[in-house]
């Protein structure tokens, strides 16, 4: 697995029955995990005084049953700073796993010793776009949701990084990517973050099973003469990492050598000393 553990203002405090009680920062916050489905003590008194708790619904969805927070903060990775805006559906607007695959992009970045373009796509709010910038990188961030984008410029703008050479695009993945080709435009770096479901501006349904192998097929036209990665990112908790290097081995090292690794990403939990499974990533790295 790779260990997203370079965490100061995060830290995976304890979890289980569905749940983990987490600290952003200086906050507590109590959200649900499907993951986390065996028993624990809850013997840490925080878990009974949180600063918010997003409960579940029975019926379906859910709503913070306590939000006793500010409606932004801000937490560093390292050299990064993010915008923490806790959302109706339980998410903060990071994923703190993440920062296993930051790293990754960020050395390989730094290493190349030369230009690097990278294209992020199902970006979000845009954290590996600015861990990539950080790191030298130009970057094409690509999402569909305008309010995400907006979000990614802030993080931007947090992280020193709102100056450097960023592409700021909200568009269909997809669309977006067929025009590129069209274009001729080429990428040394690509990341995406696909939804498990998912519907585009125009109501095209994605369905991560369904779609995956295609749209990787389609991206991957857009890799330059000398790539440097290609990375996967799923939270569908059925798609074995196993699944992402057949597709990488495939559809890249077939063309350009390298290898290709798939991990689960985790977090450590500091009550347990054992570790969160938070999904699978696949890297194709050149060699």
């Amino acid at each position: 697995m790779w260990l997203s553990d370079g965490w100061k203002d995060y830290e995976l405090i304890d979890c289980g029955s569905g749940e983990k009680l987490e600290r952003w920062g200086k906050y507590l916050l109590v959200r649900p995990d499907p993951q986390a489905i065996w028993q624990t003590p809850r013997t840490d008194p925080r878990w009974q005084k949180p600063h918010g708790r997003y409960a579940r619904s029975a019926t379906g969805g859910g709503q913070w049953a306590k939000k006793d927070v500010p409606e932004r903060w801000t937490v560093d990775y390292k050299d990064l700073t993010f915008n923490i805006k806790p959302m109706n559906f339980k998410h903060t607007g990071l994923f703190p796993e993440q920062g296993a695959n930051w790293d990754f992009c960020m050395d390989a970045i730094r290493k190349a010793g030369r230009s690097v373009s990278v294209l992020n796509l199902f970006a979000y709010t845009g954290a590996a776009t600015v861990a990539c910038a950080a790191a030298g990188a130009s970057v094409c961030h690509v999402d569909a949701a305008r309010g995400m984008v907006a979000w990614a410029k802030e993080n931007a703008q947090s992280s020193g990084v709102a100056e450097k050479p960023i592409r700021w695009i909200v568009d269909d993945c997809a669309k977006f990517a067929q025009r590129e080709i069209r274009r001729g435009h080429t990428y040394d770096g690509i990341i995406m973050d696909p939804p498990s479901y998912g519907r585009g501006p125009s109501g095209e349904i994605w369905k991560l099973e369904e779609n995956l192998w295609p749209f990787v097929e389609l991206v991957a036209q857009l890799l330059s003469d000398a790539p440097l990665f290609f990375l996967i990112n799923t939270y569908t908790t059925g798609l074995a990492p196993s699944v992402l290097t057949y597709i990488l081995e495939t559809l890249v090292t077939k063309r350009f050598g390298g290898h290709t690794e798939s991990q689960e990403l985790s977090l450590p939990v500091t009550s347990s000393g054992l570790f969160l499974p938070c999904g699978a990533t696949g890297r194709w790295m050149a060699e």
